[in-house]
């Protein structure tokens, strides 16, 4: 167990990827802090994990888009643990617009949420990750490595955040902290849905996703908590800086 008795904060531990992410941290012996705004999820998760494993997990109920919030995890966690060696930014919105539909108001959001967020829970957690010669993993998306139509903000966010994993790779390599992100392409959580979706539209569109795969269907949370383990992990301590498409081939696809 590569990893045990390590310490994590995972954005967006209430569901989707970062819940996968969360468990599979679990496994393999790592004590996580949970962050996320719902904190009845976040208790229920804990609870299910104390029947399962030895591992410490503290939920903390709190938002992204709140640096007081995420001042109050970073000291939440030192109080709990002492220590900081892993953050997953998990946690992300995505929203329709085009240019012309996108108010000012909803692009702030989205890159308060998908990047903003993300870089102050980092440079808080710095000079713990240093100590430790940590790692960060920053959940992207294939949107930040390839372009796509109705969804600016959140192409224009995720492009941004895998622009941060790599200038932070090359500012933190002296210190021995790795930065990666990983890229998936469609995957079954609540990310659609909270954007809009009805249960109608989300099964028409999971359908539709099998077709602009090449693979054939769409992803797993476990499939990219899997990728993000090894990232954190030391097994890939010779990667830092990557943004690692998991899509089932969609990056490699072009219009027909």
């Amino acid at each position: 167990m590569h990893c045990q008795n390590k310490v994590a904060i995972i954005t967006g531990a209430s569901s989707g990827i970062g819940k996968a992410t969360v468990y599979k941290f679990a496994q393999e012996g790592i004590n996580t802090v949970l962050f996320s705004r719902d904190l009845s999820a976040l208790l229920t998760i804990v609870e299910d994990l104390k029947q399962q494993s030895s591992v410490k997990c503290l939920a903390v109920s709190a938002d992204i888009t709140q640096p007081t919030d995420i001042d109050r995890v970073i000291d939440q966690t030192i109080s709990e643990f002492g220590v900081i060696d892993i953050i997953v930014n998990a946690a992300g919105i995505i929203a329709s617009g085009t240019i012309q539909s996108t108010s000012l108001a909803d692009w702030d959001y989205m890159m308060n949420v998908n990047v903003r967020g993300p870089f102050y829970l980092i440079q808080c957690a710095l000079p713990y990750l240093i100590k430790q010669k940590g790692v960060i993993v920053n959940v992207s998306s294939v949107t930040g490595l390839r372009a796509f139509p109705g969804i600016l903000a959140y192409c224009t966010s995720k492009a941004a955040l895998d622009q941060l994993t790599r200038c932070l790779a090359l500012e933190l390599a002296k210190d021995g902290v790795r930065v990666n992100a990983v890229n998936p392409g469609v995957v079954v959580t609540q990310l659609h849905r909270r954007s809009g979706m009805d249960e109608e539209k989300y099964a028409a569109f999971l359908e539709h996703s099998k077709s602009t795969h090449p693979l054939g269907r769409v992803g797993r949370p476990d499939e990219i908590a899997e990728l993000i383990y090894f990232l954190a992990s030391p097994q890939s301590g010779w990667i830092t800086g990557e943004t690692i498409a998991i899509d089932g081939g969609r990056h490699q696809t072009c219009a027909r």
